[in-house]
C-alpha cells in the first residue's frame, strides 16, 4: 500500500478518535510536507516511495531543514509529533524493521506566558460595543462570553440558543474532541445575550451570527475583535484567545483554586492550566518590585 494510503487510514482512526477537523488538517498538511520532503531525498516517486526507506537520519535531516527555515519550535515539535503518531500506527498494523522516529527527542520548548488584558483593559475593550446596534449588541455578547466564560473562539461560534438553560446563566459547550462541559454565564452576559436576542428578528438555531444572517465564523469573529480593539485604542494587538487567558489569570488572582480552573476550561491536563499560575507569580513579582522599598535596586546605592 502507498504512503498516501496508509496517511488516509491513519486520519480515519483520528475521525474515530473525536480529534477536531483542525488537529487532522494540521497532522494531514504535516505528513504531506513530510513525504515531498522524503520523494526528493529519496530520488523517487511518491506512489513508489518505500516506508522501510525512511530512517531515522531521513527524519533528522527534515528536521534539519525545518530549523534552518527559522521555523518555530513548537511548530517543528508539532510536526515531528505527527510523524511519530503516524508511524505508531503504521507500526500496530505492519512490519517495520524500525521506528525512524522513535528515539528521537522532541525539541525543547521555552515555557512562553500567555498573554493577558488587565481589568481596566476588558472594560475599554467594550466601549466600542456600547450602542444598541445589532452588531454591537452581538459583539458585547462576544466579549462578555469568552472573557466571562473562558470560551474558545471556535465553541463561541459553534453556540447554539439551545445550549443556554433556560436562566441563560449555564451553558453547555462542546470542546476540543467533542467532550463536553458546563460553564456559568456572568450577569453580565445574560444581560448582553437578552439584549442581543431580543432585537433578532430570524429563527436561525445559531447563537451569534454574522452580517448575512448565517452563523458567524471564527475568522469573522477574530476581525471584529481586532477592530474593537483598534477603536478601543489598546496598544497591544488583542486576539480571542488572549479573553481566555484573560479569564483564567483574574480567576486565580480573585482566589480560585487550580483544579475549578482546569474544569472551567475543559483542560484535560492539569499541567495546561498551572501556566496560569506562572503568570501570576511574575505579576505578584512586578507589582512587589515596584511597591516594595527594599526591592528596588536605586535604595541600595542610597544606603550604602
Amino acid at each position: 500500500m502507498v504512503i498516501a494510503e496508509e496517511i488516509d487510514l491513519f486520519l480515519e482512526q483520528l475521525r474515530a478518535q473525536n480529534k477536531s477537523d483542525l488537529t487532522l488538517k494540521a497532522y494531514g498538511t504535516d505528513l504531506s510536507q513530510f513525504v515531498c520532503f522524503a520523494v526528493r531525498e529519496l530520488g523517487t516517486e511518491e506512489e513508489r516511495l518505500d516506508i522501510e526507506k525512511i530512517d531515522v537520519w531521513l527524519v533528522r535531516s527534515y528536521l534539519g531543514v525545518l530549523a534552518e527555515q527559522n521555523l518555530a519550535r513548537k511548530s517543528i515539535a508539532r510536526k515531528l509529533a505527527a510523524l511519530r503518531s503516524f508511524f505508531k500506527f503504521y507500526c500496530r498494523h505492519h512490519t517495520l524493521a524500525q521506528n525512524p522516529v522513535r528515539k528521537i527527542a522532541s525539541p525543547k520548548l521555552g515555557r512562553k506566558l500567555p498573554q493577558f488584558l488587565y481589568q481596566e483593559q476588558m472594560n475599554q475593550l467594550l466601549i466600542p460595543a456600547d450602542g444598541s446596534a445589532l452588531g454591537e449588541l452581538r459583539n458585547r455578547v462576544m466579549i462578555e462570553l469568552l472573557y466571562g466564560s473562558g470560551l474558545r473562539i471556535s465553541e463561541l461560534t459553534a453556540l447554539d440558543k439551545r445550549d443556554m438553560a433556560p436562566g441563560m446563566d449555564i451553558l453547555k459547550i462542546k470542546g476540543k474532541g467533542q467532550k463536553e462541559r458546563i460553564v456559568p454565564v456572568t450577569p453580565y452576559a445574560v444581560k448582553a445575550i437578552t439584549a442581543y436576542l431580543a432585537r433578532r428578528s430570524d429563527d436561525h438555531p445559531a447563537l451569534l451570527l454574522g452580517q448575512r444572517g448565517d452563523r458567524l465564523t471564527d475568522r469573522s469573529a477574530r476581525r471584529i475583535i481586532d477592530r474593537m480593539a483598534q477603536k478601543a485604542a489598546l496598544s497591544q494587538h488583542v486576539h480571542p484567545h488572549m479573553l481566555r487567558h484573560s479569564f483564567a489569570t483574574h480567576l486565580l488572582d480573585g482566589g480560585a483554586d487550580l483544579r475549578t480552573v482546569q474544569e472551567l476550561l475543559g483542560h484535560e491536563q492539569l499541567s495546561s492550566t498551572q501556566i496560569y499560575t506562572h503568570l501570576t507569580r511574575e505579576r505578584l513579582k512586578e507589582v512587589y518590585l515596584q511597591a516594595h522599598p527594599r526591592a528596588k535596586i536605586q535604595n541600595i546605592k542610597k544606603t550604602h
